[in-house]
């Protein structure tokens, strides 16, 4: 399948598995920034890139998707050397700030970029590939982080950076030029019903899975695991995921998005309850390896769902009012589980409570009302 892909689809998926292979930025945050600053810091974290998905979108309509991805990857590679810099509170919450103002600027273009490659099934595929491709470069980055944690959380900053401006020189040397999109012409665009229902639902899945992913590295550390160990967890994620898509594939690929990501979230839900369960570290490494595997195959049809269901000169809004469900979450989990905290009672379920309720509730929030037949005139 790789070798069908056309050039540009080639050259961006090598910009998107090499940024992921430093992309410690969300895992690791809550580390850097310490359990009295890890709230505020994420909550910072979050508006910002509520606001940079959107500025990605705007800078899309006016620049070509080359410059967009570039752009964003180099100034998020900025902000990451200003936070590797950054010791005393007011700095780090600067950085933190302009990391989270360039973090999502790129997602917009890359997503378009990849819609364009293909249809159907065949782009569902393409989503496939793109996210078993990121999940491969999670391990190599498992594997830095379990080598550069123990020495500080502050190598691991420093080495995403590198790994950015590596992605943007990829990108400016190897994505075709072309040109910003036609501007859309014609009434203010307001988002149909149906993707503000897909959104909501992504929303409640963003919850849960950021849940997780921004608060088990510490939630390891504070449960007694070796400082290695987060590491060498995110690794063995990574290597368990690709055989998992490759074995559904079969199964999973031609039936409904909506339907998958339905039961895919009940089944997130139950891990989360079990990674909330006070179990030794083994038991809570094991939920969440099983948790990834079920993670690597739903994310990509997020992004599937709403490449097929967008009209074609709407994607990049679509995708862009889509991906605010990410960062409508980002801010929302820190201030929920520190006020879930201390209503439960033991230290560290609340993010995994949080995320329970938040997969149960997808479900609901993707079913579609049923269509009623219109009446039959009556003859008199």
């Amino acid at each position: 399948m790789l070798a069908s892909l056309p050039r540009a689809a080639k050259a961006l998926l090598c910009v998107r598995v090499l940024n992921q292979v430093g992309a410690y930025a969300i895992a690791f945050l809550a580390v850097f920034a310490g359990p009295a600053r890890a709230p505020l810091v994420l909550v910072v974290f979050g508006v910002a890139t509520l606001i940079s998905r959107w500025g990605g979108a705007f800078l899309l309509d006016r620049l070509p998707p080359r410059t967009v991805v570039a752009l964003g990857l180099a100034s998020t590679g900025l902000a990451l050397t200003a936070l590797s810099l950054s010791w005393e509170p007011v700095p780090v919450l600067i950085s933190v700030a302009l990391l989270g103002l360039s973090f999502e600027i790129y997602e917009p273009a890359t997503s378009e970029l990849i819609a364009e490659t293909a249809e159907g099934e065949v782009r569902q595929e393409v989503f496939g590939l793109l996210g078993a491709s990121l999940v491969a470069a999670g391990a190599v980055a498992g594997v830095i982080a379990a080598v550069l944690l123990p020495v500080g959380v502050r190598w691991l900053v420093v080495v995403d950076a590198v790994t950015c401006f590596a992605a943007a020189a990829v990108a400016v040397l190897f994505l075709p030029a072309g040109g910003p999109r036609a501007r859309r012409s014609g009434p203010r665009w307001r988002p149909p019903r149906d993707l503000l229902r897909d959104t909501a639902a992504a929303t409640l899945f963003a919850v849960g899975h950021l849940a997780i992913t921004m608060f088990t590295q510490a939630a390891l550390l504070q449960r007694g695991a070796p400082a290695w160990v987060p590491g060498v967890t995110l690794t063995a994620a990574a290597l368990l995921s690709p055989p998992v898509m490759w074995a559904t594939r079969r199964a999973l690929t031609p039936r409904p998005h909506r339907r998958v990501l339905s039961g895919g979230s009940a089944v997130a839900a139950l891990l989360s309850l079990f990674l909330a369960a006070p179990l030794p570290i083994p038991f809570t490494i094991a939920a969440y390896l099983a948790w990834s595997a079920a993670m690597a195959v739903l994310l990509g049809r997020w992004t599937a769902l709403i490449a097929d269901a967008a009209p074609e000169a709407d994607r990049p809004r679509w995708f862009a009012f889509y991906g605010s469900s990410w960062g409508l979450a980002q801010p929302a989990v820190p201030v929920a589980v520190a006020l879930a905290t201390p209503v439960l009672p033991l230290p560290g379920q609340a993010p995994y409570a949080l995320a329970a309720a938040a997969f149960l509730l997808v479900p609901a929030a993707l079913r579609r009302p049923a269509v009623r037949p219109a009446p039959e005139p009556q003859v008199t």
